[in-house]
């Protein structure tokens, strides 16, 4: 491992420290305003619960959640940038290293062979999407995907005639039938495309987005609102129980599609959120974006 591998493989191993303990700026801000709103009596404790577990998380300097994840990483790096050689092994690398110091817990488990590696490094993980861009910068979003997070990812391939409310149905429906098991208040991710691999990568892409951002689109915008106010309005609250916020928000990505296919992901973020965002420069020197005021 080269010297640079090393200090890159260090930054990344806090970078996941601080990310599997401390929630964004945006979560904790958007959590703050829920709890002020939830009804009194056990809407009101599930919420003091959640920053209980938030203020005991860095008192105790242990994750918030047992459940860490499986790792992934979003990376839009600069084509000129000469750390781009250098990611991957980095990254990889710092989950190992964030594995043992954190820690955190094992989670990659080997398909077919049904064996945890012990390491949260397997098969193509962690996972790497990679976005080149011109300049130098690089930019790097992590993110802990949980088993019940996870549990109500999908995808669909729909006909062009189910239109819009064939979206909306279908995420509705998803949501319904999976969204208690990944301990709301929810961040829903929807990714709307021609195929069901595209429309599935952008519902990821979406979660990343911090709350309070909009589709750039007119009618996106209002339809991730039509979303997320009819969710809300379902009567399912904090931690499944019933309540007034069953999502925290709803964030929709979208590609050009064939005219024969409308496709839907769906991906969702539980109440702890762990995302991070990382902006990196050519000296190595950094900002944490998405936790302000907090040192790696």
């Amino acid at each position: 491992m080269t010297d640079k591998v090393h200090h890159l493989t260090s930054i990344f191993a806090k970078f996941l420290d601080v990310v599997g303990k401390r929630l964004p700026d945006d979560i904790t801000h958007k959590l703050t305003e829920l709890r002020a709103n939830a009804a009194p009596g056990l809407e009101r404790v599930v919420y003091d619960s959640m920053f209980d577990n938030m203020e005991q998380a860095l008192t105790l300097n242990r994750p918030i959640c047992q459940d860490t994840g499986v790792i992934s990483f979003y990376v839009k790096a600069g084509v000129d940038s000469k750390l781009l050689p250098l990611l991957k092994e980095s990254l990889t690398q710092g989950v190992k290293e964030a594995t043992r110091s954190s820690p955190l817990r094992h989670n990659a488990v080997e398909i077919f062979d049904e064996k945890n590696t012990g390491t949260n490094i397997g098969e193509r993980i962690p996972f790497i999407n990679w976005d080149l861009v011109p300049g130098n910068g690089v930019e790097v979003e992590a993110y802990m995907a949980g088993g019940g997070g996870s549990l109500p990812g999908r995808a669909i391939t729909l006909m062009p005639s189910a239109g819009y409310e064939g979206v909306a149905k279908y995420v509705f429906d998803t949501m319904v039938e999976l969204g208690v098991n990944a301990c709301p208040p929810l961040l829903i991710g929807v990714g709307i495309a021609g195929s069901a691999e595209i429309a599935s990568l952008l519902s990821k892409k979406a979660i990343l987005r911090p709350i309070g951002t909009k589709h750039p689109n007119l009618r996106g915008a209002e339809f991730e609102k039509l979303l997320a106010d009819g969710l809300n309005n379902l009567g399912i609250g904090a931690q499944g129980l019933p309540g007034q916020a069953f999502v925290m928000g709803v964030h929709v990505e979208s590609a050009a599609r064939h005219p024969a296919s409308l496709s839907v992901g769906v991906s969702v973020g539980c109440w702890a959120h762990r995302r991070g965002t990382l902006s990196l420069r050519e000296d190595m020197s950094y900002e944490l974006l998405s936790h302000r005021g907090v040192s790696l």
